[in-house]
């Protein structure tokens, strides 16, 4: 009896994702590579005002009420805080210490929230603002021509992050900002979910951010964005990093 209970769950898992796979999928475009992909990509970041996060040095927020995330962009430093953990983190190293309901972790449990942490901070970091990664290098940029006569952006990361290869169509406004994007990417069994961009805020070093992003299986929002040219405007010159310094 059990054993047949579990076919059935199984089998009904399995119709689920191909009603999903069928009715939500989308094959990735082609895209053409050149000046007209490029030029889009700085209408974008010239509409966030891309200039201004380069000069933002830190970076508080939470995404999805589960992560809270500061990043001391100056130092390439993370501190990334879920459930009952926290880990401060040497991005460009992937190092760091890490602890559990406020005790230090030690060994390879230290290892395994560290790099947890690391992942934490490279997905929400780029949900946070994926536009000023438009040129990182790996970077593919395309026009794709889309149905309603106008023309989309796709981005293809051919190294970098959590999966390099994974793309995205922006739809872009006349205005430069995204109101769209559409995921080819290895987390997701189908191509072509789309995710709304919108709820913008100007943070205080005057980047624009998008706060909610909507689509028909799941919502991603970001809230409590709180910005500084450096760290030392957000800590008066406590630093909570100053257990990664030698």
């Amino acid at each position: 009896m059990l054993k047949k209970i579990v076919i059935t769950i199984l089998a009904l898992i399995v119709l689920f994702i191909a009603g999903v796979y069928f009715f939500l999928h989308e094959p990735q475009p082609e895209g053409t590579p050149g000046p007209e992909a490029d030029a889009l990509a700085k209408k974008m970041m010239q509409a966030i005002n891309h200039a201004q996060w380069d000069s933002t040095g830190a970076i508080s927020w939470n995404f999805r009420g589960i992560h809270e995330v500061l990043w001391d962009k100056d130092r390439h430093f993370a501190r990334v805080r879920w459930e009952d953990n926290e880990a401060l983190v040497n991005i460009n190293q992937r190092s760091g210490i890490a602890f559990q309901n406020g005790a230090p972790v030690s060994g390879e449990a230290a290892d395994e929230l560290v790099k947890k942490g690391w992942s934490i901070w490279a997905n929400d970091s780029f949900w946070l603002n994926p536009i000023s990664k438009l040129f990182d290098d790996g970077t593919v940029r395309s026009i794709v021509d889309l149905e309603d006569g106008g023309k989309g952006l796709l981005i293809t990361y051919q190294s970098g992050g959590v999966t390099p290869g994974d793309s995205y169509l922006w739809i872009v406004g006349e205005d430069g900002l995204p109101t769209h994007w559409q995921m080819w990417v290895s987390m997701l069994p189908f191509g072509g979910l789309k995710f709304s961009w919108e709820e913008w805020m100007t943070i205080s070093t005057g980047v624009k951010i998008s706060t909610r992003h909507k689509s028909k299986l799941a919502e991603v929002y970001v809230r409590d964005v709180v910005a500084g040219k450096d760290l030392n405007e957000l800590f008066h010159h406590q630093d909570p990093f100053a257990p990664l310094l030698p």
